[in-house]
């Protein structure tokens, strides 16, 4: 009975072990970059696993735009909140909601900036999400997989998930 408990013992830890190897190391360009005096989050790789507002100018495959947390029509109502006020929705709802059942887990938050890692419930991937708030009500956003070369789309539904959360809250996109 022992012999039997330990084999199987084994068997689930080997599985266990082939079915995490999406859990790569955390990358080491994470975080706000400074280019000559203008802070943003890093641009996005070529393959098609990531989105980011920080790709306008560059590369349209990978843009989506920023969000206000102050939307003109909150701004008519009078409901204007501060920078403080927006990151603590957002820690909210990024803690909260589980687009695609992957679980988030918020790794860093300052007064401006919030990472979060989001792990797949298959196989264990992990993808890299950054907030940024670089001022004027504005909300900079990345969102990676680790990695693979494509990745379904989650990326960009994480993102419209999260922003369908907050538009409730009174934010909306930029310039859409």
């Amino acid at each position: 009975m022992n012999r039997e408990v330990l084999l199987n013992g084994l068997n689930v830890g080997i599985i266990a072990s082939l079915f995490t190897f999406g859990a790569a190391p955390r990358p080491n360009a994470l975080g706000v970059k400074d280019y000559s005096g203008f802070k943003a989050l890093g641009l996005c790789p070529s393959t098609e696993n990531c989105v980011s507002t920080a790709e306008e100018a560059n590369d349209i495959a990978h843009f989506i735009p920023p969000w206000t947390f102050n939307s003109e029509e909150s701004k008519r109502k009078g409901l204007k909140k501060t920078q403080a006020e927006a990151m603590e929705e957002l820690a909210s709802v990024v803690s909260s909601l589980k687009p695609d059942n992957f679980e988030p887990r918020i790794v860093k938050q300052t007064d401006s900036y919030l990472y979060a890692e989001y792990q797949s419930p298959t196989f264990g991937f992990i993808d890299d999400v950054e907030f940024f708030f670089p001022g004027n009500d504005r909300v900079e956003y990345r969102s990676a997989s680790r990695i693979g070369e494509s990745d379904g789309k989650v990326n960009r539904k994480r993102i419209k998930a999260l922003r369908q959360a907050l538009e409730k809250k009174g934010w909306e996109s930029v310039g859409f």
